[in-house]
């Protein structure tokens, strides 16, 4: 009990630093999920990831950083975050198929994630406190463009 208690505040500690992330902050406050769902999905991802056993639903509630809630609230919370992903896929396939939005555009949404990936290597690796920061600049301005409502038309 003690190595999975130590592997669940593993998984507080990395939501922590999520919350704590610029980019991060970004993209989750354009993304179609809240703070409390984000933090939920994770949970209830991350628990069963860093442990052997299943973790009961109400260690999972324990497990909120902002306050610990029911198991019934957490459990609502969960199907919300996920309603909401599924919503974002089809919303997504619907621009695409109406041609509100470019198969181009979509695939450069798609391209993001390792963009990131991207940056944040060259960012550990910059020597410069300069260097680190225009990386950073350069993400926030790519991500901004493209969470631009001008790119969602015909085209």
């Amino acid at each position: 009990m003690d190595e999975s208690l130590k592997s669940l505040k593993d998984v507080q500690n990395w939501i922590k630093t999520v919350y704590n992330d610029p980019i991060a902050k970004i993209l989750i406050e354009n993304s179609n999920l809240t703070e409390i769902q984000l933090e939920t999905l994770l949970i209830d991802v991350l628990s069963d990831y860093f442990t052997d056993k299943e973790i009961k639903i109400e260690e999972k509630a324990k497990l909120r950083i902002k306050g610990e809630i029911s198991k019934g609230a957490f459990n609502r919370i969960l199907k919300q975050a996920k309603r909401n992903i599924i919503h974002s896929i089809y919303t997504l396939i619907l621009l695409q198929y109406l041609g509100l939005i470019s198969l181009t555009t979509l695939r450069k949404y798609l391209e993001i994630p390792e963009k990131i990936k991207e940056y944040m290597e060259a960012l550990k690796t910059a020597k410069e406190k300069e260097e680190a920061e225009f990386l950073r600049e350069e993400l926030k301005k790519l991500l901004t463009t493209l969470a631009d409502h001008k790119n969602i038309k015909k085209e």
